[in-house]
């Protein structure tokens, strides 16, 4: 099994390269575990004060939930994944069955940030885009998909996401094993995360009939 993580800052393209690494592998070899269904459960404090949430800091997530549940795969355990709601902004009460799978990829802002979960990495990948950019597609992103309007997003850009990229999400570029400029635009980077996977797994399943022998 290999345990891939896959950081980078909002908009900056980590959706993509993800999608087109699971597109270049065996159907079925690998199990995406997203970053974002490990917010904090608030569901015992009030709708006004779920609201404010800062989504784009270290604290909103359940860092020991995450990282328990990647051993329990590398171990070879199924788990119950957990979902969120950013309407209600709280856990849900739905649950999402993931099998261990030859490859496991952790996709979110700050994968790398933690360091209990980055020891358990194989790979550590940040996808790197230019604030202008990355602002774009939020914007473009944002007011398809959630509604906002620009002014709320340009105003959310300055108070939040770009102070808690420099602060915490840029940073963390510095415990990557390979930095992928302009996200799933750059095809020969993606190329080489696949022909990396593919080698590795050649090797793993050749020191698992070792093993049998």
């Amino acid at each position: 099994m290999i345990i891939i993580g896959i950081a980078g800052g909002t908009g900056s393209g980590k959706t993509t390269v993800v999608r087109k690494i699971v597109e270049s592998l065996p159907e079925g070899s690998v199990a995406v575990i997203p970053q974002d269904s490990y917010y904090n459960d608030q569901s015992h404090l009030p709708l006004d004060v779920r609201k404010k949430t800062n989504f784009d800091h270290p604290d909103a997530f359940e860092w020991p939930l995450l990282t328990h549940q990647i051993e329990e795969l590398k171990q070879g355990h199924a788990i119950e994944q957990p979902t969120y709601s950013y309407i209600t902004c709280t856990r849900r009460a739905e649950t999402i069955h993931v099998e261990p799978r030859e490859v496991i990829i952790i996709e979110g802002i700050m994968t790398l940030y933690d360091k209990n979960l980055r020891d358990q990495m194989d790979l550590k990948i940040f996808v790197d885009a230019g604030a202008d950019e990355r602002l774009l597609r939020v914007i473009v992103r944002d007011i398809a998909e959630r509604g906002h309007t620009l002014e709320m997003l340009i105003d959310k850009y300055r108070n939040v996401l770009k102070p808690m990229h420099d602060e915490f999400i840029e940073p963390t570029k510095q415990y990557a094993d390979i930095i992928i400029p302009n996200g799933g635009d750059n095809g020969p980077a993606v190329e080489m995360m696949r022909m990396y996977i593919a080698a590795a797994l050649k090797e793993d399943q050749f020191r698992k009939t070792l093993r049998n022998k």
